[in-house]
Order: C-alpha cells, then sequence, then structure tokens
C-alpha cells in the first residue's frame, strides 16, 4: 500500500499527520510541505484510519516524493496507552478495519462527556465551533476539542488545554477503548505490513515498554521496530532504545510526529529513518 520505492537514499520521515486526524494540514499540503523540506520518502500515519493516504499517495506522484502509507493504532499493554504505527498494510483487510473502526466510534462516543466536564469548569464548547475545528475528520480526538476551546478563548494553546484539562487525569479526560497491542500488531501482520511502536518511552509507555517486554513482542509477535530518533526522546533515552533495538533485532527509526499547526518543534525531517531501515521495511511488506 502506497507508493514508495527501495528506500536506499534519501531523507526519509515515517511519522506524520493530516487534518484526517489532528493535524492542520489535508493530504495533498503535508506532501507537498514535505517534498519541500526536501524529504525523499514521508509516511502519512494518521490516528486509526487510512482515510487520507489515497490523497497523499496521488499529492506523492504530483511531487515526486514517495508516499508510504500508514496509520496510528491507539493500543494500550497493561493498561498503559502505547501508540503502534502500522505501515504498508492493506486498509481494505476485514479484521484491522473493525478494529480502526471500533477505536474510531470510541472517540466519538466521548466528546459529549468531555463537553459536558468543560461545561461544568465554565467552559462550555459552542458544538459549531468544535465541528468546525473537526471537519471532515474521521477520527476526533482531544486536540480538536483543545483548538474549539483556543477559539472560545479558554486556553491559548494545545498544550494548556491538555496540560490544564484533557491530559490524562485531567478534569475533563474521559478514558476511551484501545486495541490490545499484540493484537494489533498481529492485525497489521495479517494485513500485510509491518509494525513499528512510536516513541516508546514517552508519556506513560515507558512503564510498560522494558526491555523484556519488547524483547517479548519481538519474539512472540514479530513486532519489526521501534520508534527511536523522536522529538520526546532525549539523547540518552535515544542510546538507550538503540542498544535494545541492537540486542532485540528491531529496527530503530526516527521520524517528526509532523502535526502541522498542532505541535511546535516537530517541523517535517526534524528526525529521520537510515535508508537501510526504510529498505528492510519495505522488504518485509513485499514478502
Amino acid at each position: 500500500m502506497g507508493a514508495a520505492g527501495d528506500g536506499r537514499s534519501g531523507r526519509i520521515d515515517l511519522h506524520t499527520h493530516s487534518e484526517v486526524s489532528d493535524g492542520t494540514d489535508t493530504p495533498e499540503q503535508l506532501v507537498a510541505l514535505a517534498a519541500k523540506a526536501g524529504l525523499t520518502t514521508v509516511a502519512l500515519t494518521d490516528h486509526d484510519t487510512f482515510d487520507g493516504v489515497a490523497e497523499a499517495v496521488a499529492a506523492g506522484k504530483a511531487h515526486r516524493i514517495e508516499v508510504l502509507g500508514g496509520v496510528e493504532i491507539s493500543t494500550e499493554l497493561n493498561g498503559i496507552s502505547v501508540h503502534l504505527l502500522g505501515y504498508g498494510a492493506d486498509p481494505g483487510d476485514s479484521d484491522l478495519a473493525a478494529q480502526l473502526e471500533d477505536l474510531r466510534r470510541s472517540r466519538t462516543d466521548r466528546v459529549p462527556q468531555m463537553l459536558q466536564a468543560l461545561a461544568e469548569l465554565g467552559m462550555p464548547i459552542d458544538p459549531a465551533v468544535l465541528q468546525a475545528e473537526i471537519g471532515e475528520s474521521p477520527s476526533v480526538g482531544r486536540p480538536h476539542i483543545a483548538d474549539a476551546m483556543i477559539v472560545q478563548g479558554y486556553v491559548k494553546s494545545r498544550g494548556e488545554a491538555f496540560d490544564g484539562y484533557l491530559a490524562v487525569g485531567g478534569p475533563a479526560f474521559v478514558p476511551r477503548r484501545h486495541a490490545e497491542l499484540a493484537r494489533a500488531i498481529d492485525l497489521i501482520h495479517q494485513a500485510g505490513g509491518v509494525a513499528v511502536i512510536a516513541h516508546p518511552w514517552s508519556r506513560q509507555s515507558w512503564q510498560v515498554l522494558d526491555e523484556p517486554a519488547l524483547a517479548r513482542l519481538a519474539s512472540e509477535n514479530h513486532l519489526d521496530g521501534i520508534e527511536v530518533d523522536h522529538h520526546d526522546h532525549a539523547p540518552e533515552t535515544r542510546a538507550a532504545l538503540r542498544g535494545i533495538a541492537q540486542r532485540t533485532g528491531l529496527l530503530a527509526t526516527g521520524s517528526s510526529d509532523y502535526h502541522g499547526a498542532g505541535k511546535v518543534d516537530h517541523d517535517l525531517g526534524s528526525n529521520t529513518t537510515p535508508p537501510q531501515v526504510l529498505a528492510e521495511l519495505l522488504a518485509r511488506i513485499r514478502g
């Protein structure tokens, strides 16, 4: 799935988001910006949906940049959120599609409770304002609510909205369903793709993704890799994760986690994946 070459050269960014989930650019705009930034390969990995991939692949042909179709799946391990990147999977695979549909439904189902909590805190959200921020996205997320809060003048940034209200444990946070990590890895493989854990030692995921856990996922579920070079990982964290990748046989990727104006310091190409790693991922996709 997608239009990637052999991955043997160039600058490669394997984790980006468009307005199809919680980014701020259309897939076409994102790809155009990636080409302008000097990237040769970019992967679109919107949250729990493949809906922007076809537009991104078409844009890649127009802008002469390789586009790898992907998705970022909301998963959990031992009750802790873990983000899983899937590349090259068939979006038409029935089991994977059903899992993603359930995750998107869970995202939407919790919105009324979050809005009620914000209203009780003196920050009622105008439904029209929220819908304008959601747009046509099939994958509704807390960033959309944060953006509505900004429009209505309650906060100045997504960071302020999350830190004060929407983050786990915050007064307006409402949990949602996640796929079980091992099952999600298996679903990606079943659909012909490869699976890489995103930013494994950021947020809370470091609590459950120690070396023995990653080794088990590599051995039992054939996890393909971990995202090592990421904005959330300090230099010492990257060095430790790279060592784990070498000892467990996991591929070590790097990427920007670009969200357009939705995240600062995540510029396209700010972290990249070595060409030889992409080449191996593509070889596994092609079987």
